[in-house]
């Protein structure tokens, strides 16, 4: 299954581009036409106003807004990796087994213990026997991984089942990312749609959320140090730097320092005892973002009291300082009546108005919503629609929420279950639960590779693109000192790169054009399975769909070789030519590539072919000459020369031969024999 990347469309006026998935998934871009514009003066309840306490579309409703990330994602695995001494024990023996077990199965990721992971596996079941939803989804998370018990994506599948029915949030990710899988869309809508709104209510009310994008750790084959080095927490230099400034009464400093603490950016442990700290000191200095995420954490009570009151006044500050997304905040509160004398929709509309006319994407997104329920203005969909298209073109997140729903109902949109459910699962990897990828990356930075990689894992079963491939490199990259377990113990060499394998075959299928590329070279080479050209034909096309150049040429070379494919000298060099289109950098690569089709093509039988042949298989040999001898340090400069010298000689020793040979065919003189006498 291929998530569509494109749609084509007419109406170009009407576009707007999702925030790019990774470093290697395309783009999703998504246009949309005036055909898929509905007129909304036949849909149903146009001139009814919808209620603003409902929760049928946004967060102005009660249903999940201001709950803590605890309870909107039950069963988190948070007291574990960061633990709040303030925080009650466990109510129940099954609690206790669940949060027990999963403790123990960490430790041991990280000293790599097998009776320790065997025990916790085993206090896993035994709370599960108690019908506890969140150890039957850890067994659903074990089975469908392969880790400790059987593989058995059935059985996974039945765990998942019952744990999301018990609630569990996770689990019904994994549900829904199935379905997607095999594009039953009608059931994995469902889930995503009730997934992602659970995400709205975790995000701002007056400002877009920061975008805690899970971090890709490498880069093609490489470790992404440059990444890695700004998610360093603490330890990062940069950081050091920041944190000095703001002690010496820097406001920005001590503004950005508040906002790593508050969503635990940049490696840092969150901590809203310190982002709050940080924020006053700044406040005092006349910060206004600063007062405006002081308005945030009050309406919200994080680490402090909730205060409406407080709340409205620390965000009509930060307004008086020109901070026009403070105004959605304040719309907010006047919008349900919080810190006011009563609701009053026509200042909220105003609120809002004011910083949409200052280009804030929130700005356009409330005022959408006012006009799709029908909030003091009349009801009017396609201006909604209109406004949540100018929204998410911003990358406002709760707009792309809001079109999927449009998507999905049928209101305002033509009605198209594909598109609402790709809109709902990019919304839907926003939510609580992708604090999973914070704790792997900071695990991954402290070398605890064999944690990382059982949370990156964790994250894979969700359907997160960036942890399957983190989880795939980490395989690959580190070996045995990933800390892989297998169904039985460690993993065997076998068990780990089917590992690897599958999970750059879903990264590879959500859009990841190196995970499609590495599919291709395991079955190209048979690394970690058997050799099949036909299906690295397949997945060279699969990447080379994403227009990457290394696919193209490799399908050149298939083409040129008749493996996998028809042999086709005219197919090899289309294919060599579009990867010098898609990448200039191949241009040395696609041209000896060409000489060798030129060749091929003229001196089919000669020995020049077989020679051309072979290298392959010297590759090899060649490659470990190369490590070996001409990179050592040293070696390199003088062989450098020493080449350059044999070309020189080469060269000088071909232009005497072309000479010699030109003389010959020059006809001597004639002159006289002096052996014969004249007559």
């Amino acid at each position: 299954m291929r998530i569509p990347i494109h749609r084509r469309l007419i109406f170009s006026l009407l576009i707007f581009s999702l925030f790019p998935i990774s470093l290697y998934a395309r783009p999703f871009v998504l246009v949309i036409s005036q055909d898929d514009i509905k007129d909304a003066v036949n849909s149903p309840d146009s001139d009814n106003p919808a209620d603003p306490d409902s929760a049928e579309w946004d967060e102005f409703g009660d249903s999940d807004s201001h709950k803590s990330d605890e309870e909107l994602d039950p069963g988190s695995w948070r007291p574990i990796f960061e633990p709040d001494s303030s925080a009650a024990e466990p109510s129940s023996e099954p609690d206790s087994l669940y949060y027990s077990g999963v403790s123990k199965m960490v430790r041991a990721m990280s000293a790599s213990e097998e009776g320790l992971m065997d025990e916790g596996v085993s206090e896993i079941e035994a709370a599960a026997s108690y019908g506890h939803p969140h150890a039957r989804s850890v067994l659903g998370f074990l089975h469908g991984s392969g880790q400790m018990r059987e593989k058995n994506k059935a059985k996974a599948f039945m765990y998942y089942h019952f744990a999301a029915e018990g609630g569990n949030m996770q689990s019904k990710m994994s549900l829904a990312y199935t379905y997607f899988k095999q594009d039953m869309y009608e059931k994995a809508v469902r889930l995503y749609s009730e997934l992602a709104e659970v995400a709205v209510n975790s995000f701002l009310i007056s400002k877009d959320s920061p975008v805690l994008e899970p971090v890709r750790i490498h880069s093609g084959a490489e470790e992404n140090k440059e990444a890695l080095r700004k998610s360093r927490g603490e330890e990062d230099e940069d950081f050091q730097i920041l944190e000095y400034q703001a002690q010496k009464g820097n406001a920005a400093a001590m503004y950005k320092i508040g906002l790593f603490y508050y969503f635990g950016l940049r490696g840092l442990r969150r901590d809203h005892t310190k982002a709050l700290s940080w924020f006053l000191k700044a406040v005092e200095k006349g910060e206004p973002r600063s007062m405006e995420l002081l308005g945030e954490i009050y309406a919200r009570g994080a680490g402090v009291e909730r205060n409406y009151t407080k709340a409205l006044e620390w965000l009509t500050l930060a307004s008086k300082q020109h901070l026009y997304s403070a105004y959605n905040g304040m719309g907010y509160l006047y919008v349900k009546g919080y810190g006011v004398e009563k609701r009053n929709y026509t200042k909220a509309k105003e609120y809002f108005e004011k910083a949409a006319e200052n280009e804030d994407a929130g700005g356009h997104y409330n005022l959408g919503v006012l006009y799709l329920k029908g909030i003091g203005v009349k009801r009017d969909v396609k201006l909604a629609c209109q406004y949540f298209m100018v929204a998410a073109n911003a990358g406002q997140p709760k707009a792309f929420y809001q079109l999927a729903k449009m998507f999905h109902t049928g209101i305002g949109l033509k009605k198209d279950l594909t598109m609402a459910t790709v809109l709902y699962k990019l919304v839907a990897e926003r939510g609580p639960w992708s604090s999973l990828s914070r704790w792997a990356l900071e695990s991954y930075l402290k070398g605890d590779i064999g944690k990382a990689l059982f949370l990156y894992s964790r994250m894979a079963e969700l359907g997160y693109e960036v942890a399957q491939s983190n989880a795939a490199w980490i395989l690959d990259k580190y070996g045995e000192h990933s800390v892989c377990m297998g169904e039985s113990g460690l993993c065997t060499d076998s068990e780990r790169h089917q590992r690897a394998h599958f999970l750059w075959w879903q990264a590879s299928e959500q859009g990841n054009e190196h995970a499609a590329l590495l599919i291709g070279d395991a079955y190209y080479y048979g690394r970690g399975t058997e050799r099949d050209y036909d299906r690295a034909a397949d997945a060279y096309m699969h990447a080379k769909a994403q227009s990457n150049a290394q696919a193209m040429f490799n399908l050149g070379f298939m083409y040129e070789h008749g493996q996998g494919l028809p042999f086709d000298l005219h197919l090899a060099k289309r294919y060599y030519d579009q990867a010098l289109e898609a990448d200039p950098n191949a241009k040395l690569p696609v041209t000896l590539a060409l000489m060798s089709l030129w060749i091929r093509n003229n001196y089919a039988d000669s020995s020049l072919v077989h020679f051309i042949d072979s290298l392959p298989e010297a590759y090899p040999k060649v490659e470990e000459w190369v490590e070996n001898v001409l990179l050592e340090e040293g070696n390199a400069t003088i062989l450098t020369l020493f080449a350059c010298l044999i070309t020189v000689l080469y060269l000088r020793e071909r232009q005497r031969r072309h000479a010699v040979a030109a003389a010959a065919e020059i006809p001597a003189p004639h002159l006289p024999d002096d052996h014969i006498a004249p007559n």
